[in-house]
């Protein structure tokens, strides 16, 4: 049986035996009556225990009626209080909260009073604390791997990396980059370096080994006549020479001549090339073609999913580690927060305004949410479950109503017997003066 309920039936067995003694006084007080009429004493003790009886009955009807129904005629109707207002309890029950609890002043200055800023650094500049932050929030982040359905997560990143791109235009995206690289001739800057490397490659001694056995092949393959008559391999190097000597001069011209015609048919190229990429329908499709395979092919969505797993093994690997990444990241944090609060009153003053800023934004609406939850709920409980529950919660204290009543009543009693007593016996003092 719950702690509540035995409590409460050991409240209501005391407030009987205070009944109880009342009525067994009354017994005893008529079988003394009858030994004894006109007893002082014996009429006390009647009287008192009448009153008892009378106060304990009639506060045992007061406490009943408040959870049930009591079957007595022109007056059943006004019992099982509880549950027969329980929608007007219900609506009383979340004004009161709304009013005392979740008024928007009372929330401010509950804020002005704890100075929650300065809790928090309190709090944080504790290195126990901070340590026992990251021990909390490691093991909630365990629990959520563990919990979470990887297809679910899977799905979603997919769903999520499928959106992504089917809301970029690839076509117009790279025309819009290109543009911004080659703006203030940038562009210039690119052919400078692509020059630049390709004369070091024409120096290069492989490179010209490379040219002066493509001529030689060329020779053995054109005129295979010829080339036996002729010495190939001087013929070879020196055509590689000549070739090399030609590209690296136009190359060296280019570089050094800001005006040059490749210079001003490379700007050209660019230009038209950005302006299709942002207008023309073939590049346009060709980026939809682009997207509708990255959408479709199975490895890529097949390296999306596997993403999620990979980053869950690594997340679970570290959190099962002494020396966890995350968790010394999250202690570093909170230490962090915590030295920055307690050294910037600037910083925990504008804080704590904007918590109570938020605060009387906020208000509001989150007491009419709590308060039309409380009722709802309330109206929702089943009338006799309700009843239970509030005679669990407060009948123990109620049962002291029916003692008290019994005790009051009692005494009552006597007052009243000796008020009544009083006239005859200041007559029969006349009397006897």
């Amino acid at each position: 049986m719950p702690h509540k309920e035995r409590e409460l039936r050991q409240s209501k067995r005391l407030a009987l035996g205070f009944f109880v003694g009342a009525a067994l006084l009354f017994v005893l007080s008529l079988g003394l009556t009858a030994h004894w009429p006109g007893n002082v004493w014996i009429g006390l003790l009647k009287a008192f225990s009448e009153a008892a009886m009378v106060g304990a009955l009639a506060d045992w009807f007061a406490v009943v009626a408040l959870f049930r129904r009591i079957p007595i005629p022109f007056v059943s109707r006004h019992t099982e209080i509880i549950p027969a207002n329980k929608e007007r309890i219900a609506d009383n029950l979340a004004a009161f909260v709304r009013e005392k609890f979740l008024d928007t002043d009372s929330i401010v200055r509950l804020i002005q009073r704890h100075d929650p800023a300065q809790r928090v650094a309190d709090w944080l500049t504790k290195p126990e604390n901070t340590a026992r932050l990251g021990d909390t929030l490691v093991r909630i982040a365990g629990f959520a791997l563990d919990v979470v359905e990887d297809a679910a997560v899977q799905n979603f990143v997919r769903r999520a990396v499928h959106g992504m791109v089917k809301s970029v235009d690839l076509s117009q995206t790279a025309g819009t980059i290109l543009e911004s690289l080659t703006r203030d001739g940038r562009h210039q800057a690119i052919l400078d370096e692509g020059i630049d490397q390709l004369a070091h490659l024409l120096a290069n001694e492989e490179t010209q080994a490379f040219v002066a056995q493509g001529i030689v092949d060329w020779l053995r393959d054109e005129y295979a006549f010829m080339e036996k008559m002729l010495p190939s391999e001087l013929i070879g190097r020196k055509g590689a020479d000549i070739a090399v000597r030609l590209a690296a001069g136009i190359l060296r011209r280019v570089s050094e001549d800001p005006d040059h015609p490749l210079r001003r048919r490379f700007d050209v190229f660019t230009h038209d090339f950005i302006e299709r990429l942002k207008s023309d329908p073939a590049f346009i499709e060709k980026g939809e073609d682009i997207k509708r395979h990255l959408i479709g092919d199975a490895s890529v969505n097949g390296y999306i999913g596997s993403l999620w797993g990979d980053l869950k093994g690594w997340i679970k690997a570290d959190l099962h580690q002494a020396d966890s990444v995350l968790r010394s990241r999250i202690v570093a944090t909170g230490a962090w927060i915590g030295r920055t609060l307690a050294e910037d009153d600037v910083l925990r003053t504008a804080l704590n305004e904007n918590l109570e800023l938020a605060a009387r934004g906020a208000a509001p609406e989150f007491a009419g949410f709590l308060t039309r939850h409380i009722a709802d709920t309330v109206k929702h409980w089943d009338s006799g479950e309700m009843s239970h529950q509030v005679e669990i919660n407060i009948g123990k204290d109620l049962q002291y109503i029916r003692i008290n009543g019994t005790i009051v009543g009692g005494s009552i009693g006597v007052v009243l017997y000796l008020l009544s007593a009083l006239p005859g016996w200041l007559a029969h003092a006349d009397r006897l003066g």
